[in-house]
């Protein structure tokens, strides 16, 4: 049974996604936590700096958002993008001018130090597909392996005959008919041409102030058009407000999802949660066998470190290190998952001999990430037999 737990509290509200009473993810809204990643604004550039290929745009946040020219060219695919790309042959000035309005989309929210950074490749994300608009090709979710889906599914998006549009389509369509997907494109595709109609319209009046064209919503919002038509069978909360929210989220995403409302009800106690958030707030990990992991955020990346711990074992030193390098893996995919882990990961493991031991553990973490909603890429090994990966953030 999968499940959303909401728990509001004075300041704040707890989002767990929860499976079978396991805590799959996590997310904490505050009331002064302002999220933008996923907006979409009619911003106007204010700076140009050649020497780094950007430019700043002000969206109308205090702090004027990062243009780089990677996210002012089309994007290719959506597994190349435009990193085949050599950058250096385009000049940022050829595509943006001081005082120009240009359509962003916030990809990573702002810092205390750095303001937002924002794309002109828009993604529109839908129940079972994501809309790019100003580009055209056809992704299918790398999670989707069977290759009749694939072939259903591309084919479904190829006889609409849609142009100027790239089209992902999400690992929740295998469940979905054709009528359902050819439905959830038209409905983001009409989303997008509000949006320019609402730019263009500002445009011509030539109100070129900073404007809001699209809210991506709050977590619970991007959590049901994510998941709602994926198994969840309940929603729990103990606020009223959420209460309401959440109904009318459901019905204006057309979703039939059980609702209960646990009057001023701790559910985090209710449904023995707080152990297990405690768990993924913690630097150290322990795992079943005795080793343990270490996971630090820094600016730049997350390391995850691996250690034997009390574990000694009963056999070879090489089954010993694959034993505890094995079930760290599996503990490391669900961290990044519940914590919402985004960026650069690098894992430090215990040293493996073997390549072919190495290979096993990559392939294991392969297998895991799989359960993962977010967008993942294992690199490999490194030189120095570092696990290098990346991670798109659910929610920043």
């Amino acid at each position: 049974m999968k499940e959303i737990i909401v728990n509001s509290s004075k300041d704040k509200e707890i989002i767990t996604l929860v499976e079978n009473g396991k805590l799959l993810e996590k997310y904490e809204e505050y009331d002064e936590l302002e999220r933008l990643e996923g907006n979409i604004y009619l911003g106007k550039v204010t700076d140009i700096l050649p020497g780094m290929q950007a430019a700043f745009v002000d969206i109308g946040d205090s702090k004027n958002a990062f243009l780089h020219i990677k996210d002012v060219l089309p994007k290719i695919s959506n597994q190349t993008g435009n990193k085949n790309e050599d950058l250096n042959k385009y000049n940022i000035k050829d595509y943006v001018r001081i005082g120009m309005p240009v359509i962003v989309e916030v990809k990573k929210d702002k810092t205390d130090k750095k303001g937002a950074k924002v794309s002109t490749n828009l993604n529109i994300a839908g129940k079972f597909i994501v809309l790019i608009p100003n580009t055209e090709f056809i992704t299918i979710s790398q999670k989707i392996s069977d290759k009749i889906q694939i072939k259903r599914l591309n084919n479904i998006v190829k006889d609409l005959h849609i142009s100027n549009y790239g089209i992902i389509i999400r690992t929740s369509a295998v469940n979905a008919s054709e009528d359902q997907i050819k439905e959830d494109i038209q409905s983001v595709i009409k989303i997008y041409e509000n949006v320019k109609n609402k730019a263009d319209k500002l445009i011509k009046t030539n109100k070129y102030n900073p404007s809001l064209l699209f809210e991506k919503g709050n977590i619970i919002k991007r959590l049901l058009v994510d998941i709602g038509n994926q198994g969840l069978d309940k929603i729990i909360v103990n606020s009223e407000n959420t209460y309401k929210n959440v109904l009318e989220l459901i019905k204006q995403a057309g979703l039939n999802i059980n609702v209960k409302f646990l009057e001023n009800e701790n559910l985090l106690e209710l449904y023995d949660l707080e152990k297990q958030i405690n768990k993924i707030s913690n630097r150290k990990i322990w795992l079943d066998c005795g080793g343990f992991i270490t996971i630090d955020k820094t600016e730049a990346l997350t390391a995850i470190d691996v250690n034997t711990g009390k574990f000694i074992g009963k056999e070879n030193i090489e089954k010993t290190v694959l034993k505890v390098n094995s079930e760290a893996t599996v503990e490391i995919a669900k961290q990044i998952r519940a914590r919402d882990i985004g960026g650069i990961v690098i894992i430090d493991y215990i040293d493996m001999d073997s390549k072919e031991d190495e290979d096993i553990i990559q392939n294991l973490l392969l297998e895991n990430l799989k359960k993962d909603r977010a967008k993942t890429q294992v690199i490999g090994f490194t030189k120095l037999h570092l696990l290098e990966m990346t991670r798109k953030h659910i929610c920043s």
